[in-house]
């Protein structure tokens, strides 16, 4: 059972750096390595986080079937201590969705991200049902991701937030500046707002600015003394900090990012394995870096400082 209340979990999330744990696969047959996974959720739980997201987008939530992703819930939930939260995925379509909240609920979960509906574009009022749905359907909290064909708007949002005391945030993946102006003056204290476009770190300092106080950090997965050090930087304005740091690691690391489709999530398991961490492949169809590239980041992260690998 969950140890956070939905209002909790809000404020909890909102008050840490975040992150999406990989999900680890064996190497022969791509199936999920749970023993490995744990150990690696009870290694990053020795930091101080406002949450981690079990089998997310880092995590491959497209890549799992429903009982794999439950699997992966059910082993973050036990392998992390009481006071950090996890979050479990629910998408796809209604129903669907529908089902990996509830089954979130039964695996232990604190709170569901609600990725946008599989493949189909929709207008406002059938998105602003599908969350509705999926609310009502728990008693989790729930925050919504708007990214690709799911783009609320701030009137959507807060019709929702009326109806659904346990809607609790809403996390951005599209970056649109003047949108989440407009969703953040509508609702003010009402949300919890997390950054979540790739590589977050890149917008985390403007989006301070529109009272995005939290972001998921892939970095963190194999470099969290870094990743926390930048959250630091942002939350106390420290701008020479954030700028020094964008451009000794997060900028070359996004410039390996940008040359395939996909690498955005192959490249942080490339990072566990060059720290030492090794979380296994990429399932189809996602690719895993070539050997050059990932000597090229292994040497980017051992030309960080000491303190900060």
């Amino acid at each position: 059972m969950t140890s956070f209340t939905p209002t909790e979990l809000g404020l909890r999330i909102g008050s840490g750096l975040l992150s999406f744990p990989v999900t680890h696969f064996t190497a022969d047959d791509l199936s999920f390595d749970e023993a490995a996974y744990r150990a690696n959720i009870e290694r990053l739980s020795t930091y101080e986080v406002g949450g981690l997201f079990a089998a997310g987008g880092t995590g491959e939530f497209f890549s799992l079937t429903a009982a794999e992703t439950e699997q992966v819930v059910a082993a973050a939930v036990q392998a992390a201590p009481d006071d950090t939260p996890i979050l479990a995925p629910a998408g796809y379509g209604t129903r669907t969705a529908v089902a990996y909240a509830q089954a979130a609920e039964r695996a232990g979960a604190d709170g569901i991200l609600l990725f946008p509906p599989y493949l189909t574009e929709a207008g406002q009022a059938g998105l602003a049902q599908h969350v509705e749905a999926v609310c009502k359907a728990t008693v989790l909290g729930v925050v919504v991701y708007g990214r690709a064909n799911a783009t609320y708007s701030a009137d959507t949002l807060a019709t929702v937030a009326e109806r659904c005391p346990n809607l609790i945030g809403y996390k951005d993946g599209i970056g649109d500046i003047d949108a989440m102006t407009r969703i953040h003056t509508r609702l003010g204290d009402r949300l919890t707002y997390i950054g979540g476009l790739p590589t977050a770190e890149t917008f985390a300092l403007p989006y301070l600015e529109l009272g995005v106080t939290t972001y998921s950090s892939a970095i963190f997965n194999f470099l969290p003394d870094f990743a926390l050090e930048f959250y630091a930087a942002v939350r106390d304005h420290r701008r020479d900090t954030v700028i020094k740091l964008l451009g000794d690691f997060v900028l070359p690391y996004t410039e390996i990012r940008n040359r395939h489709q996909g690498y955005a999530v192959s490249i942080v398991k490339a990072g566990m394995t060059a720290t030492g961490h090794s979380a296994g492949p990429v399932r189809p169809p996602l690719t895993d870096l070539t050997e050059g590239e990932l000597a090229e980041l292994a040497a980017l992260i051992k030309g960080l400082p000491g303190p900060l690998v």
